[in-house]
């Protein structure tokens, strides 16, 4: 009973998670995107093109647009995900409708803001939904399936399709609409895939050297974070080598650096960006070094009492 509960929990968190998403999607679309004239990419952008022409909700639009798709995305992915379509098509639609009378509010005149604006609304609003594991279908869906039958790139296909929707624009309106497009579809590319990977990024390091254990110590000690050895041998001489690899915040990169410099100036090292850390230390609470090495400590005096039978 109690894990049934859980996963309900779980799921509602979700479909919230998804909703929020959408909602400030939507928020980007109706004060930003569509006071401009603009255009987004995808499906939606599609259903703009014909809003402008005609004046039919964009909303409505996007929901019949994507049946097909909705279709193909049971066909070829299973009842799950496109469960999961669903639920992220069908509830940007209805909000983007709902929230369609903030369009008059005309917040700015500025073309380039509205993009801005709009494409980073938009973009932190797909990147929560995606975070959730979910999508609202559209070119995403198109893009998988060309990737699973024919193996072309996700991210090359979604453009060529994105490409042809803004040259659409260029024709249809004007130039300056149309550049002003590409801007807000490039900032809600680069929010999405930042939020989708989470904003919480650490970094990552490697450290070679043979002063390997001092400065396992010294980390451990002074920055608080667990450090890990890795065997490896060196490919000219054949050497062992002692390497040390650590996850830490970006604020502590400049410690490690100052402590692996004082105890080996010839160090190699490498950082790099590191998101999604979970476990203990990050997304998990863990006992302080100290206390984990008195525990150590107290272990290996009770072995060697087992050992030398005076237990």
């Amino acid at each position: 009973m109690n894990m049934t509960s859980n996963v309900l929990k779980k799921q509602v968190a979700r479909y919230t998670q998804i909703t929020l998403g959408a909602l400030i999607v939507c928020l980007g679309f109706n004060l930003f995107i569509i006071p401009a004239h603009l255009l987004t990419g995808g499906l939606s952008g599609v259903a703009l093109i014909i809003y402008y022409l005609t004046g039919l909700p964009v909303g409505m639009q996007n929901i019949v647009y994507n049946l097909p798709i909705l279709y193909l995305a049971y066909r070829v992915f299973g009842r799950l995900y496109a469960w999961d379509t669903i639920v992220g098509t069908v509830v940007l639609s209805l909000i983007l409708d709902a929230t369609h009378f903030m369009v008059s509010w005309n917040i700015t005149q500025d073309g380039m803001l509205n993009a801005i604006f709009g494409g980073v609304m938009a973009g932190i609003g797909f990147g929560i939904i995606f975070r959730a594991n979910a999508n609202t279908g559209g070119l995403d869906v198109v893009g998988a399936v060309a990737k699973k039958f024919y193996s072309l790139d996700i991210g090359t296909c979604i453009f060529v399709m994105n490409f042809v929707i803004v040259m659409a624009s260029a024709w249809m309106f004007n130039i300056d609409e149309a550049l002003y497009t590409l801007v807000s579809i490039y900032v809600t590319a680069e929010l999405t895939n930042r939020v989708a990977a989470g904003l919480n990024r650490e970094k990552s390091i490697f450290i070679v050297s043979p002063a390997a254990q001092q400065i396992c110590q010294d980390i451990m000690e002074n920055v608080h974070r667990g450090v890990t050895y890795l065997e490896g041998k060196g490919g000219f001489a054949r050497e062992h080598k002692d390497i040390l690899f650590i996850v830490v915040r970006l604020t502590q990169v400049s410690r490690v650096k100052a402590i692996v410099d004082h105890y080996d100036s010839q160090a190699f090292m490498i950082v790099s960006d590191t998101s999604e850390v979970s476990g203990k230390g990050f997304t998990l609470e863990c006992e302080s070094y100290q206390d984990a090495r008195a525990k150590w400590l107290e272990e290996q005096e009770r072995q060697r009492e087992i050992a030398s039978g005076q237990f």
